[in-house]
């Protein structure tokens, strides 16, 4: 049994709670908002299973999607062709990003940015990111703050799922690792499905997160080139952060 990343029964996890069109503190709208007067083509980038790209989609925008998860992209691409929905979608990790296309604008909703955890592959992916925009286009991220929860080696929560078929999923999430001083943690999740009181298949899977200062990234984001940054709170657009607890989304434009 080895680590994966996003594989089956994380990808069936991530389905059941991340569901389409399903708003984090109203992160969809936001980006709806950000992108409707865009004629081009956005570029969501970790797409996921299209919790916000098919919102997108439907609402008339022309959007393409990456993810180097191929079962999460299977899925994705499922629920696209269920809504007669038309959307690219490559497998690749960012900082190898080679698309054929140039964007107006990309995307990075759910601080999914935040699981790249070496910072120079990080550093690599804002560069790519950067290269894949039109000029005058834009990226927009979020991001959080982690908690304060650095207990190694116990278990931090434990969580069951009920799929529509009656299978069963549990999920331990294990903490084994933080570095406060560099800046990221890696957990250990472990899944479990069990059909009729029968465990019937496992998965692991290492989740780590980098986190960055809300003054830090934004000075990472023009050290890349990127001009122009506005941070807002809470998918406010005009609300400058105030406390650690907030979301926050960065708007950088390439020149």
């Amino acid at each position: 049994m080895s680590f994966s990343y996003y594989g089956e029964l994380c990808t069936e996890v991530y389905d059941l709670t991340k569901e389409i069109g399903h708003s984090f503190d109203g992160d969809i709208e936001y980006y709806r908002d950000r992108l409707k007067d865009c004629k081009g083509r956005i570029l969501e980038a970790m797409v996921g299973s299209g919790r916000v790209i098919i919102p997108l989609l439907e609402s008339g925008l022309i959007v393409d999607g990456i993810d180097y998860s191929p079962e999460m992209l299977d899925s994705c691409r499922k629920r696209c062709e269920e809504r007669g929905l038309v959307a690219d979608l490559y497998e690749s990790n960012i900082q190898g990003l080679s698309l054929p296309h140039k964007y107006e604008a990309i995307i990075i909703p759910a601080g999914s940015f935040l699981l790249i955890e070496k910072r120079d592959e990080s550093l690599q992916a804002l560069k790519r990111l950067f290269d894949h925009l039109q000029p005058g286009g834009r990226l927009i991220l979020d991001i959080f703050l982690t908690d304060n929860n650095f207990m190694c080696g116990q278990y931090i929560d434990t969580s069951t799922f009920n799929l529509p078929n009656g299978d069963i999923i549990t999920l331990e999430n294990k903490l084994v690792e933080a570095d406060l001083f560099n800046q990221h943690k890696v957990s250990y999740l472990k899944y479990e499905k069990w059909r009729d009181g029968s465990l019937i298949q496992t998965e692991l899977q290492r989740f780590a997160l980098r986190w960055y200062g809300i003054e830090e990234f934004k000075l990472i984001l023009e050290n890349i080139g990127f001009s122009d940054v506005v941070v807002c709170a809470d998918f406010d657009y005009g609300k400058s952060p105030s406390n650690g607890q907030q979301k926050f989304v960065y708007e950088a434009v390439r020149k």
